[in-house]
């Protein structure tokens, strides 16, 4: 079966190269849900005629000082429908020279115009206006998100833009709550400190989850009163450029937020070594995190966020509610293709359950409906390119060889665009790729633990640190690994629980700093103390 399983992949794995999920941020998933569907319920999906997007796309310029601007150099590149591989539009190509206009207009709009000078009300107005016009255009931009991504169009519109107007509601609260302290001093002075926005700030943002990281990084600069350069990933610009077109309706003044789609070893490194730029947040791989802090230190040691890369585990204790443990742990590995980087990616299952876990697991996995993301009750779209949906073929073959058990999936569906089954691996050992490398795909790979304390040490043996599931009815357990587990988020009974309030960030080389909440106001604020002496002073 494996040989058969490797001969197709070879085969297969690179011949696309050329050619109700409403609270699932509010509240995560914490309850079992049953569907009764016929095995991956895919073929017929597939083979139908994929739906036509309603949908025009209007913006697809570069967005600097209000205006939509074509590329200096005139060029363009394709943003492609990954559905099929066929091309969507073709959107300015921003670079250097693009980037230096950008950041000129945000030097501008900080140094010169209104935003930082307008009071904190007035910028929270703005931001509520924003938030309105995202939800009274949430059908045309979740439809922009899911033909430029590829997500299921229901998660979309009923999960990520109404999250993406609750964020900016929650930092438009933050806007006019901003203050600074009076600070008591050893002799006579009076002493004060003064939170000020830091100026320019450079986000560069992923293709994954592009309105959301949207949200989270100009959000708080915004809030905070800075101006800001967005460089968005080549795979998804469409939808970035649409929400901030929607910005300046509500008001925001030409210069605050630009827009520049484009590729980062060009505009992405300028962006980062730009010497005008004082702050810089990055969400993506962390190799490529390392390269920004590198051009960041290289330029003018300007602060850095990093949310970068993950290998999450999540823990099913003997002692858990299996069923529901079943469904918890695909949710936390396939939602969204997979493709999150804190996708729940090593399930350890303790030995008393494996060998039920697996099974419960292989037939869930088998029902997931995968197909055309615009269609309803699809739970899997297509990922996101053929580079992406090539390197998770290559996992999956690595799996096999390296003598895991392929238990459902491990190719490639329908002969167009870029879809993949659902996978799942058993007897997976610590040293396999699968179980310590970033897959960022729709495999689960099933690992086997007898103690708390080992299972510990083993979650906590990776590179990274961005989250961590724990199923387990006992709190004396859960108190024990929320201690013990060395990651930015654990969620216990539950998973991808994400409320604007709770912060998000990672431990070792899953980055630093934190987003969301108000831990991500600090990113983006300096702290300065006045100091002056007092004269007869009544009190000290």
């Amino acid at each position: 079966m494996a040989s058969r399983r490797v001969a197709s992949l070879l085969s297969r794995s690179f011949a696309a190269s050329s050619t109700s999920v409403s609270s699932l941020f509010s509240i995560g998933r914490n309850s079992s849900c049953a569907r009764g569907i016929s095995r991956f319920s895919t073929a017929a999906a597939l083979e139908e005629p994929i739906i036509t997007p309603s949908v025009q796309v209007n913006h697809t310029q570069i967005l600097i000082n209000g205006q939509f601007v074509d590329a200096v150099s005139g060029k363009t590149f394709p943003t492609l429908d990954p559905r099929t591989g066929d091309v969507i539009a073709h959107v300015a190509e921003g670079d250097a020279e693009d980037i230096n206009r950008a950041v000129a207009a945000a030097r501008m709009a900080f140094d010169e115009g209104p935003w930082p000078k307008m009071t904190a009300y007035e910028r929270s107005r703005i931001m509520f206006r924003f938030a309105d016009l995202i939800e009274k255009h949430n059908d045309e931009i979740a439809t922009l998100e899911t033909w430029d991504n590829g997500k299921p169009y229901e998660q979309a519109a009923k999960t990520e833009v109404p999250m993406m107007a609750r964020l900016f509601r929650y930092y438009a609260g933050w806007a006019d709550k901003i203050h600074g302290l009076t600070v008591p001093a050893d002799g006579p002075y009076h002493v004060q400190t003064l939170h000020e926005p830091i100026g320019v700030a450079g986000q560069i943002v992923p293709w994954n989850f592009p309105l959301l990281m949207y949200a989270w990084k100009v959000g708080p600069a915004l809030a905070c009163g800075n101006t800001v350069v967005i460089k968005t990933a080549e795979q998804t610009p469409l939808s970035a450029l649409y929400v901030t077109n929607l910005f300046h309706e509500a008001g925001l003044p030409p210069g605050v937020v630009n827009v520049v789609p484009g590729f980062g070893p060009t505009a992405g490194a300028a962006l980062a070594s730009h010497m005008d730029v004082e702050k810089i947040a990055f969400t993506g791989s962390t190799d490529t995190g390392k390269i920004v802090s590198e051009l960041a230190a290289k330029s003018n040691l300007k602060s850095v966020t990093l949310e970068l890369g993950g290998k999450s585990p999540f823990i099913v204790c003997e002692d858990a509610d299996i069923d529901h443990a079943v469904e918890l742990a695909h949710f936390a590995l396939f939602f969204n293709q997979g493709q999150c980087c804190c996708a729940g990616s090593r399930t350890f299952v303790h030995e008393k359950v494996y060998d039920e876990f697996v099974e419960k697991a292989k037939a869930r996995a088998m029902k997931r409906v995968v197909g055309d993301p615009f269609k309803t009750g699809v739970e899997q779209g297509p990922q996101i390119d053929a580079e992406q949906f090539g390197k998770i073929l290559k996992y999956i073959r690595s799996g096999i060889e390296s003598g895991a058990t392929l238990e459902t999936g491990g190719e490639r569906l329908g002969t167009k665009g870029y879809f993949v089954q659902p996978t799942v691996f058993s007897n997976v050992q610590d040293d396999m790729k699968i179980a310590a490398e970033e897959i960022f795909g729709p495999v689960q790979s099933i690992l086997k633990f007898k103690s708390i304390d080992e299972v510990i040490k083993r979650a906590n043996a990776s590179r990274y640190g961005l989250a961590a599931g724990v199923f387990t009815k006992n709190i004396a357990t859960a108190h024990t690994m929320m201690r013990a587990l060395r990651v930015g988020t654990v969620w216990i009974n539950c998973f991808d629980v994400f409320d604007a309030a709770i912060p998000f960030g990672g431990y070792k080389m899953s980055g630093h700093g934190r987003e969301k909440g108000i831990y991500s106001l600090t990113n983006y604020l300096q702290v300065k103390a006045v100091v002056s002496p007092l004269r007869n002073a009544a009190w000290l």
